[in-house]
């Protein structure tokens, strides 16, 4: 038998084991690139549903683990890691980018962590997102549908197998395209709750940072927040108004004037960033082959290609040029073992993976939202107001769509004794929906403005004001 055959077959034989392991969990003192012991308690590991193997990381609450609430947290892409979440928005560490001079990234803890003030359970989701890896051929093919059922599972699973977070509160909480999944996952928690599934999930509520929630809409308001923004003239918005009828999502090529309008707006607005209007208008550096030479380029040179990131007038800064650090560290050897990663699981890793066997099934769960509203939860949705991947305005008219009562109208909220955004809160028996803006932030907020976000965080899941 040949060498190549050889070899596969002892990764048929190996994926074959793990597929029973059904659970694993492995504590996680050190890392490579922190300077000593982590100073919070991190657990790593795999929990299967079905043939998918789907990897996590659990940060212990820095408060009181016990009786904190858990924060079930799932990116966005579809296809970006928990690490994303990890390193660039809610977690304990990030990259030290200003002082990088080539090789291992060094880490850096962060004193806003949301594992702060609650347990958080980050899931590499959907399967190829992160570690998660199917062992089936069959089983890497997801949907959105799918990939919130197989959360669902995933949190009932680990819960199985860790008794003592069963009493605490849970949040299901999101980020962008994320935000598709979260009211199914909800929805599936108050079902099985509701059928007598084991173990009992208690589910208290959301959190959605800039939420992918319904297409239509969210296409709508990009001209006019492009408008608002003044990116776009008065006569080039009302005239799009117009001949469009105020769609923008589904344009009806015989519709000359509406198209003549939309192309005049795509070629003022083509150059601007999407992430934040902002900033300057740079790839999304994930896993694309720019940034493959890019990256390849980082480990052979030793500076000068990410310096200390400028920030004089002038000179140009690229939000995304961080998300290097990510692909550079998690591929190293000992970074995957310190991880317990299973080794032959995944090839290369990519912060995030567009390249996932991955079907959109849904375009909208308004009508999820829309039920949620008569189950007492308690829901936070947060955006920045200079993004236009997922523009507020649009978010706003969805939250508007569900009809709710206002219990606290559009007013600024602070942080620092300075204004941080704006909020409104609103009401319906039990349920309550607090909306906020992030001031100056684009997409996502968290990677923005990481203490004003977390300080929002806060407030709202100990049920203060904002």
């Amino acid at each position: 038998m040949g060498s190549t055959k050889i070899g596969k077959l002892l990764q048929l034989v190996i994926l074959f084991i793990l597929s029973h392991y059904g659970f694993s969990a492995e504590n996680v003192t050190s890392l490579p690139g922190y300077d000593g012991v982590l100073p919070f308690t991190l657990q790593t590991g795999y929990t299967s549903v079905g043939d998918v193997e789907f990897f996590y990381l659990f940060v212990q609450s820095e408060n009181n683990p016990a009786l904190d609430p858990i924060l079930l947290y799932i990116n966005g892409g579809p296809g970006c890691s928990s690490l994303n979440g990890f390193f660039y928005q809610i977690g304990p560490l990030k990259f030290d980018i200003d002082s990088y001079t080539g090789g291992l990234p060094s880490l850096l803890y962060v004193e806003e962590s949301w594992s702060k003030t609650v347990n958080i359970l980050f899931v590499d989701a959907p399967v190829g997102a992160g570690f998660s890896y199917s062992t089936t051929d069959e089983a890497w093919n997801s949907t959105d549908t799918e990939t919130a059922k197989q959360v669902a599972q995933f949190l009932r699973n680990w819960m199985t197998n860790h008794t003592e977070y069963q009493t605490n509160p849970i949040f299901v909480g999101s980020d962008s395209y994320a935000g598709m999944y979260t009211p199914m996952i909800a929805q599936d928690f108050l079902d099985g709750n509701n059928a007598g599934l084991e173990p009992i999930i208690n589910i208290k509520g959301m959190s959605l940072g800039c939420p992918h929630t319904d297409t239509t809409i969210e296409t709508n308001a990009k001209i006019p927040f492009a408008h608002r923004l003044a990116l776009i003239s008065d006569t080039m918005y009302s005239t799009a108004d117009s001949s469009c009828n105020g769609s923008y999502a589904d344009v009806d090529e015989s519709n000359a004037d509406c198209v003549e309008a939309i192309d005049a707006i795509d070629q003022c607005i083509e150059l601007i960033s999407r992430q934040n209007v902002l900033e300057p208008n740079c790839a999304f550096l994930s896993p694309g082959e720019k940034e493959k030479a890019v990256r390849r380029t980082l480990k052979a040179i030793k500076g000068n290609i990410i310096q200390p990131f400028p920030n004089k007038l002038g000179e140009l800064y690229c939000h995304n040029y961080q998300y290097l650090f990510s692909d550079i560290w998690t591929n190293y050897k000992s970074v995957q073992e310190a991880l317990h990663v299973r080794p032959g699981t995944i090839g290369e890793f990519h912060r995030c993976n567009i390249s996932l066997t991955y079907t959109v099934d849904i375009d909208s769960v308004l009508p999820y939202h829309e039920n949620l509203t008569t189950q007492g939860l308690q829901v936070l949705v947060f955006s920045g107001d200079h993004d236009m991947v997922m523009p507020h305005n649009g978010i706003e008219k969805w939250i508007t769509s569900l009809d709710l009562t206002i219990d606290t109208d559009w007013r600024p909220w602070f942080t620092a004794g300075q204004v941080a955004g704006y909020t409104r809160k609103y009401t319906n028996d039990g349920y309550r929906l607090t909306y906020v803006t992030i001031k100056g932030a684009g997409h996502s907020p968290q990677e923005y403005e990481r203490k004003i976000c977390y300080d929002m965080f806060h407030r709202w899941v100990r049920y203060y004001p904002i």
